[in-house]
């Protein structure tokens, strides 16, 4: 199976899950919560976040049913973020995955509505799984969105708006909105496996790089991308004064310290795992490179 084979079934499974659920188990969910909860789950995207837990599962042994519900509240939470962050109090945008944001088509307050019920339904997820390390993996996920996580990024990039870029400030942010929810499932997929410490730490480093190098190729492709192939704005980070890497260090040496990021996260994985490391590293390469 070459890897984009293999990216392509791993995703077909989070998406059948995640349709199993909506059409089974969220008949309780009243209307019209439970249609903007779904038309935004239900709205596209890589399921990158869900992809990287199984994966990292599978250098250990092969993923199962607990591994998939993990995976499929990871995809929950990231929506349930960019639900929030489309929100005109936070970054305005009207576009999402080339169709309307939550808010444009539900209003506002249901928008915020369906991210607290995203949010709330993947920790009664993930807590209703009956595994023995699967409260600890839990633990690791609320950390990685919470108020040291990705909460904590997103206050940065907000309250700090128009302010003169700093590499410690540009970094804080980048770890927390992004690279934080890019660790947690690779650490999370690892404690499920029943990783050994150094596992665990390969991982974490594989995460914490991959997530800072994913952040600055998002940036650049703010400034450079397809709006088409892009399916959002583009612009709007310069425009609104983000505290960006493109921002703090120009284009040309963000695009370097990207490849380089890139490159020492997959040496922390394949320094612990060999060629089983190979479609994920693969796959940070790719992430790294892309155009959408």
């Amino acid at each position: 199976m070459t890897a984009a084979s293999r990216f392509e079934a791993l995703r077909k499974a989070v998406n059948d899950r995640l349709s199993l659920a909506v059409q089974t188990e969220w008949g309780d969910i009243p209307e019209p919560l439970r249609g903007a909860m779904a038309y935004s789950l239900n709205g596209g995207g890589k399921r990158l976040r869900p992809v990287l837990l199984l994966a990292a599962h599978e250098l250990i042994a092969p993923w199962d049913e607990a591994a998939m519900r993990f995976a499929c509240a990871l995809e929950m939470i990231h929506t349930y973020s960019l639900i929030h962050d489309d929100l005109p109090a936070m970054d305005d945008d009207t576009l999402r995955r080339g169709r309307p944001t939550c808010h444009v088509v539900y209003g506002e307050g249901m928008a915020v509505l369906a991210g607290d019920g995203l949010l709330s339904l993947a920790m009664e997820e993930m807590l209703s799984v009956r595994h023995p390390r699967a409260f600890e993996a839990a633990a690791c996920v609320a950390r990685a969105c919470g108020v040291r996580g990705m909460v904590a990024g997103q206050c940065l990039d907000l309250s700090h708006e128009g302010e003169a870029p700093t590499e410690e400030l540009v970094s804080a942010i980048h770890r927390g909105k992004t690279a934080c929810l890019l660790t947690a499932p690779l650490e999370a997929g690892l404690i499920l496996a029943g990783a050994d410490g150094e596992q665990l730490a390969a991982g974490r480093l594989f995460g914490l790089d991959f997530g800072l190098a994913f952040q600055i190729q998002d940036d650049l492709l703010d400034l450079t991308g397809d709006e088409k192939l892009l399916g959002k704005h583009v612009g709007k980070d310069e425009a609104e004064g983000k505290l960006t890497w493109p921002a703090l260090k120009g284009p040309a040496q963000a695009r370097r310290d990207m490849e380089r990021l890139t490159e020492e996260a997959c040496a922390a994985l394949e320094g612990a795992f060999g060629e089983k490391a190979a479609f994920l590293t693969g796959l940070a390469r790719e992430s790294t490179g892309r155009n959408v």
